[in-house]
């Protein structure tokens, strides 16, 4: 009976040293495993960064290196901001030239992101669009070097309180004629349209002059100027901007209308001076989706008065609300295609009101109630602030 109960003893302490023996031993090779995963997977992403950059002949940018990187930004000294993939940082190189430095996020970009920055600006050059002058790919660390644009993005100017900041309409509408300029190069103006994807206010740069650039590519996509049709595997863009194809099947194919709607969208707040969804509103107010708003006033024929303008500045405002109806139709083909936004922004003469109002949604029955909500306000003159208050 004793013989009996050591055996059991026995056995049972070898299977407990079996066990601890198991998560001694195991635990680290599990780490040494998910180690050599994670390390495979980002080499194989550097080992297709350089593949590309070795077999594209046509890239313009200089290559540097990082400890280059950090004399032209003296160590990353002065931070202009946050882009969508890393933070942004002033710089100079030996020419004297100032420079803005984006020093990608290892968490946030993908080698993909990096890539489509270079293969798209790096390849063109044109005057609403913002120069790529070099990059930077050692290992894990990227960077991308732009032209310095002293007067920021667009964003501060049509959304700020402050009156220095506040831009006349005049001067909006030359920068909504140069932001057209470049998304319709981009289209029509290369050997590979270029989508960008992500046409909005923090993506508009402005130089020393006021000049309008597009930037920040990441999201960009090539393809053949034969083809009306782009292939995504998931929505991408910014909330507010992005066309509904995007989200919903049902309304049409995804192409380079997608980046007319997020114009339109752009060309709607610089217009009213403010965001085109106000949350502060009640949630049934048809004030809250800015479009609606201005596509009921303008189509029972109500005069708009918007703060401090001129006479012949609302006459550009509402040339610029109507063009901005065209852009923002919830089917891609009932929008213009950037050469004949521009035409229409340049066009003297009064324009026609598309007969379709925006929708959030489409079908979207709440917004038809929205229209007849707003049709019966009596008053015919509306002012609009040039802020982001409720009008």
């Amino acid at each position: 009976m004793i013989c009996f109960l050591l055996l059991i003893l026995f056995t049972a302490l070898a299977v407990l040293f079996c066990f601890a023996a198991k998560c001694v031993l195991g635990s680290p090779c599990v780490i040494v495993l998910l180690i050599r995963k994670w390390r495979r997977r980002h080499l194989s992403m550097y080992d297709t960064i350089e593949d590309y950059l070795r077999s594209d002949n046509n890239i313009m940018p200089i290559r540097y290196s990082y400890k280059d990187i950090k004399k032209i930004t003296e160590r990353f000294k002065t931070k202009l901001g946050n882009g969508g993939y890393g933070s942004v940082f002033k710089g100079q190189l030996r020419s004297g030239r100032l420079v803005a430095v984006k020093i990608l996020d290892k968490a946030k970009a993908s080698g993909q992101d990096f890539i489509n920055e270079v293969a798209t600006i790096g390849r063109i050059h044109h005057v609403n669009v913002v120069q790529l002058i070099g990059f930077c790919v050692e290992g894990s660390k990227r960077a991308l070097i732009y032209e310095f644009m002293p007067n920021g993005s667009l964003e501060k100017y049509i959304f700020s309180h402050e009156e220095s900041s506040s831009l006349s309409c005049e001067k909006l509408f030359a920068i909504s004629l140069g932001v057209a300029r470049g998304i319709e190069y981009m289209h029509n103006g290369c050997n590979m349209k270029i989508l960008h994807f992500d046409i909005k206010p923090h993506n508009i740069l402005l130089d020393e002059n006021f000049n309008p650039k597009v930037s920040d590519f990441g999201l960009a996509r090539l393809y053949l100027t034969d083809s009306s049709i782009v292939s995504l595997t998931a929505a991408r863009g910014t909330l507010g901007y992005m066309a509904p194809e995007l989200f919903y099947r049902n309304v049409g194919t995804v192409s380079y209308k997608a980046d007319v709607y997020s114009f339109g969208m752009l060309l709607m707040e610089m217009a009213g001076r403010r965001k085109n969804w106000n949350e502060y509103l009640a949630e049934d107010s048809s004030q809250n989706y800015f479009p609606y708003w201005v596509h009921d006033r303008l189509h029972d024929g109500r005069e708009f008065t918007i703060e401090n303008d001129t006479d012949e500045e609302m006459k550009l405002a509402k040339k610029m609300f109507i063009v901005a109806l065209w852009c923002i139709q919830t089917s891609p083909s009932d929008r213009p295609p950037m050469d004949k936004v521009l035409e229409m922004l340049e066009e003297d003469e009064e324009l026609q009101m598309p007969s379709k109002a925006p929708y959030l949604h489409p079908q979207d029955s709440s917004a038809k109630d929205a229209r007849d909500h707003s049709s019966s306000v009596s008053s015919s003159e509306i002012t609009i602030s040039g802020s982001n208050e409720s009008i």
